[in-house]
């Protein structure tokens, strides 16, 4: 039976402001601190309904990643006001044990609910977090001003288009140009980061499943959670992933995904090494 826990926060959370900006942040604030410290214990308490998975799998929270302290170069979080969830993204470039690690948070508003983390290191899709930290230096993402955001409802068709298309050739998904798609430590923007296009060519049979959302108009992003089948080789069972998108006048600007080798060490197709520029 796993712990159930929940953060606790210093802040007081009222019905109207349960899942305001400033609490979601707040959220997401403890949940770096724990993750630096590596004592989950000093930031968690009890919650009745908790659940904690990694890699979409069932795990102890007090044995994982989060029971690692470890010296977080990048950081950036989405928070959705509206579904009450956030997705925090997070590079480790430390030689001795490099990650880009991606953790989707559900609340009730004074508690989280649900944390699903994905965890990348050796092994996994591409991985090499040192590309990863260089290639995300190189974009903003700024918020976006307010008489420029689109709404919710944009955003999200934007990120469900991509996916969609995986499925049917004649899909049409919002291409922005330039747009770029980090995967690992591999980028498609890096030879040229002014008229690059994500449009490179997607497969046309392969139904994504399982989509989670958070949605963050502020900075024009959207994270979904799939079942990504056919990512790893050597498994039948979809592979977990992670899509962050952002959106730009409803184009698609910026791809960064997070996806683990459950079957076999890079999904069959081994790692990928970091050159800059190339």
């Amino acid at each position: 039976m796993l712990p159930i826990l929940f953060l606790s926060f210093t802040i007081a959370a009222t019905a109207s402001e349960k899942c305001s900006r400033t609490f979601l942040n707040d959220a997401t604030d403890a949940y770096l601190g724990a993750q630096s410290k590596g004592v989950y214990t000093s930031m968690f308490s009890f919650a009745e309904n908790f659940t904690y998975t990694e890699q979409f799998k069932p795990a102890n929270i007090a044995s994982g990643i989060l029971s690692k302290a470890l010296k977080i170069d990048h950081n950036r979080s989405l928070l959705d006001t509206v579904l009450c969830t956030t997705f925090t993204e997070i590079i480790v470039t430390d030689p001795s044990h490099p990650y880009v690690i991606g953790t989707r948070m559900e609340l009730d508003g004074q508690k989280i609910t649900k944390m699903e983390t994905l965890v990348t290191d050796e092994g996994d899709w591409l991985f090499n977090a040192t590309g990863y930290a260089y290639y995300n230096s190189l974009e903003k993402w700024d918020p976006i001003p307010e008489d420029q955001r689109d709404s919710r409802e944009v955003i999200k068709a934007a990120g469900d288009a991509y996916f969609n298309r995986f499925a049917d050739a004649n899909y049409t998904v919002p291409w922005g140009t330039p747009c770029a798609r980090l995967e690992g430590g591999a980028y498609t923007g890096s030879r040229n980061l002014t008229a690059n296009t994500c449009n490179l060519g997607l497969p046309s049979t392969i139904k994504v499943v399982d989509r989670r959302y958070v949605i963050d108009e502020e900075l024009g992003a959207v994270d979904i959670y799939v079942g990504f089948p056919g990512l790893d080789r050597a498994s039948k069972e979809p592979g977990p992933d992670s899509h962050l998108f952002r959106v730009e006048k409803g184009k698609l600007r910026y791809i960064h995904t997070i996806s683990t080798c459950e079957g076999h060490p890079g999904c069959g197709l081994g790692n990928t090494t970091f050159v800059p520029g190339l």
